[in-house]
C-alpha cells in the first residue's frame, strides 16, 4: 500500500507540476490580487477536482465521458470559459495603466470570484473526468474496497494541487515590487491571457 501511495504521489506531482490551464488561471488571479487571489483560485480548482474525484469513484464521470453530447457540450463550455478569461487578461494588458504603489487597494478579483473561476475552470473541463477515470483505478485494489481508496487518492491529488498552486501564488506575491510596475504587469497579463486562450482553443479542438 505504501509503495502504491508513493507511486501515485510521484505520478501526481509529475502531472501537477506541468503547467496547464489551472496554473495559468492561478497566475492570472495572483497577478490581479496577489497571494489572496491565487490561493482562492487554487481552492476553487481543488474543490473542482474533489467533485471529479467523487464522480470518477462512483462512476458518474464515466457516464459523462461515454455520452458524446454531454462530453462535447462540456468541452466547448470549458473551452469558451478559458478563452473568455484569456481575453479579459489581454484586454487588461491592452488598456495598460500606471504603476500601482499599493495593489491591495486596486484588487480586481474578489475571493468569491477567484474561487468560482477555479471551480468552473475544472468542472467545465471533461478532460478532468477522463484523467481521474484513468488515474485513480490504476492504484485502487481490484478485489473490493476500491471506492474508499479512490476517494483517498483523489483527495491526496487535490491537496497536492492546492499546495503547488499556493506556492505559485506566494512566489508571485513576493515579487510584488516588480509586478506593480505597469510595463511588467502588462507583459504578464499578455502572457497569461495568451496561454489561457491557447488552452481553450486546444481543448475545443481536441478529440477524446
Amino acid at each position: 500500500m505504501v509503495t502504491q501511495l508513493l507511486g501515485f504521489i510521484g505520478v501526481s506531482l509529475a502531472v501537477i507540476c506541468t503547467p496547464g490551464p489551472d496554473t495559468a488561471l492561478t497566475v492570472r488571479n495572483a497577478l490581479a490580487d496577489g497571494r489572496r487571489g491565487g490561493i482562492w483560485t487554487a481552492a476553487g480548482i481543488s474543490l473542482g477536482q474533489c467533485v471529479w474525484t467523487i464522480a470518477a469513484s462512483v462512476g458518474i464521470a464515466g457516464l459523462v465521458y461515454a455520452s458524446e453530447p454531454a462530453f462535447v457540450v462540456l468541452k466547448y463550455l470549458g473551452a469558451a470559459y478559458l478563452m473568455y478569461l484569456g481575453v479579459q487578461s489581454l484586454r487588461a494588458a491592452w488598456r495598460g495603466g500606471e504603476d500601482v504603489p499599493d495593489t491591495s487597494k486596486s484588487a480586481v478579483v474578489t475571493p468569491l470570484r477567484a474561487l468560482s473561476q477555479g471551480l468552473i475552470n475544472d468542472l467545465a473541463n471533461p478532460k478532468m473526468a477522463a484523467f481521474f477515470m484513468s488515474l485513480l483505478p490504476q492504484f485502487a485494489p481490484g478485489d473490493g474496497g476500491a471506492l474508499p481508496v479512490m476517494l483517498v487518492l483523489g483527495l491526496v491529488f487535490c491537496l497536492l494541487t492546492f499546495a503547488w498552486l499556493v506556492l505559485y501564488s506566494v512566489v508571485i506575491d513576493k515579487a510584488r515590487t516588480l509586478i506593480i510596475r505597469a510595463w511588467f504587469r502588462r507583459g504578464m497579463d499578455m502572457v497569461a491571457g495568451g496561454v489561457l486562450v491557447a488552452f481553450g482553443a486546444r481543448l475545443a479542438l481536441a478529440d477524446r
